[in-house]
């Protein structure tokens, strides 16, 4: 099993270019299916949940290269099946993104319960609700949810009872090749919703609206093929900002869209750190002590859910009592919390409100990734810590963050992987 090895105290310094956005592509990827011709997809991730996407994809029969890390082409017509296999598919929970897409394609639709991160529970009813106001039937049995539209998939008006963006994208899916009008109320609007619509666009859809609460797609009989190069990855580079103001480091992060960084960068600016945008940057500097503050996640625009550990870590040494409301999630993703007390944090979890009393500094310990975001708070624990860390379950992280060791390195930080747990050990003796 590889581990992070961590020496903190390294102050990180220059320029991390940000991979293409994790959640738009996982959803990109299945919603090729719908195309009548081969598509092109430029800017993905180099990441574990990318590849296991394509890999479910090869084994539906389509035919899938990779011209480089970042560029596949995919030919969706070989495809001849409307069910994904479980062997691959309970690692993600982003498979459930071929519910709606094979109900686009085939009007049928089988796929596994959806995997992913341990935090929380996270239903799908209304991924189903949506799916049955468009005609559909469902069912689970054995672990598989299976989706019909016996009478064809028609359009119709969907009410999200609470914002949700899987759902919303799922629907968005299914609906793109629905006879008629489908409208989506209260529908979610974080970028990857809108990279997903205008991918749909490009192919040929009518999708109208996304990014604001109310979504309309009108039906069309046919997407083509397109080459798409996907949006860049808001929570990586909200991670690397995190990250800077951390060790008190000066880093320019590359390939961004500042806008989608705004709730981020007002939390670090009230903090005490100097942000400043440019075009496609955003560069952090920290050269004074860390404010406490309060955060609440939020659907978008507001605080993301998926910065909300890295922003804790980042709190865990600010000055004085600060508190962080988790309102999108239940209280489950603070398990890491834990984690961090290990290394000297003093946080005291009540439901879904975080109460962290900033300390002096967190100290080197053997600790875990509990999941994708929470092990990117352990990594920025590790880079502050007195000492080494150890972080095992790093392919929690690897689902979602390309290259994280390396680009780390490249500003400073003293970082390693290892398989050789002896090996660790003796170095931290």
């Amino acid at each position: 099993m590889e581990k992070y090895v961590i020496k903190g105290g390294c102050r990180l310094t220059g320029e991390v270019n940000i991979s293409g956005a994790k959640n738009a592509a996982v959803a990109i990827i299945p919603a090729v299916i719908l195309a009548d011709s081969p598509c092109r997809l430029e800017n993905l991730p180099d990441i574990s949940d990318v590849k296991t996407l394509t890999y479910i994809l090869e084994s539906m029969g389509a035919k899938v290269e990779y011209l480089d890390r970042h560029t596949v082409e995919i030919d969706p017509r070989p495809v001849d099946t409307d069910t994904v296999s479980d062997q691959v598919a309970r690692r993600i929970r982003a498979s459930y993104y071929f519910l709606g897409a094979l109900l686009g394609r085939c009007r049928r639709a089988v796929v596994p319960m959806p995997g992913g991160c341990n935090f929380g529970i996270r239903p799908i009813d209304q991924h189903l609700k949506g799916f049955s106001a468009l005609g559909c039937d469902y069912s689970l049995d054995n672990g598989m949810i299976a989706v019909s539209a016996p009478r064809d998939l028609h359009g119709a008006s969907v009410y999200m009872d609470v914002v949700t963006v899987g759902a919303t994208m799922n629907i968005m899916l299914a609906a793109a090749k629905a006879r008629g009008l489908t409208i989506i109320e209260n529908a979610a609007r974080e970028p990857h919703i809108v990279d997903l619509a205008n991918f749909l666009n490009t192919m040929g859809a009518d999708v109208r609206g996304a990014g604001t609460d109310t979504i309309k797609i009108h039906g069309v009989q046919k997407l083509r093929g397109v080459t798409y190069s996907i949006i860049p990855d808001q929570i990586e580079a909200g991670t690397y900002m995190v990250a800077a103001a951390a060790t008190h480091g000066d880093v320019t992060v590359k390939n961004v869209t500042p806008k989608h960084l705004e709730s981020i960068s007002a939390k670090l600016v009230e903090m005490g750190v100097t942000v400043e945008e440019g075009d496609d940057t955003v560069r952090v500097v920290c050269d004074r002590p860390l404010r406490k503050c309060n955060v609440k996640t939020m659907p978008h625009p507001g605080f993301p859910t998926d910065m909300q550990p890295q922003i804790t870590t980042l709190l865990s040494i600010a000055h004085g009592t600060s508190m962080v409301n988790e309102s999108v999630w239940e209280s489950n993703r603070f398990k890491y919390v834990d984690e961090l007390r290990r290394m000297g944090a003093q946080i005291t979890v009540d439901g879904k409100v975080a109460i962290v009393e900033g300390v002096d500094h967190l100290k080197g310990a053997p600790v875990r990734a509990l999941d994708l975001r929470a092990g990117a708070a352990m990594v920025i624990a590790g880079l502050v810590a007195e000492g080494t860390t150890v972080l095992e379950d790093v392919k929690y992280i690897e689902r979602g963050y390309e290259n994280i060791v390396e680009k780390l390195v490249d500003l400073g930080a003293d970082i390693y992987r290892s398989q050789e747990p002896d090996q660790v050990m003796d170095k931290i003796g």
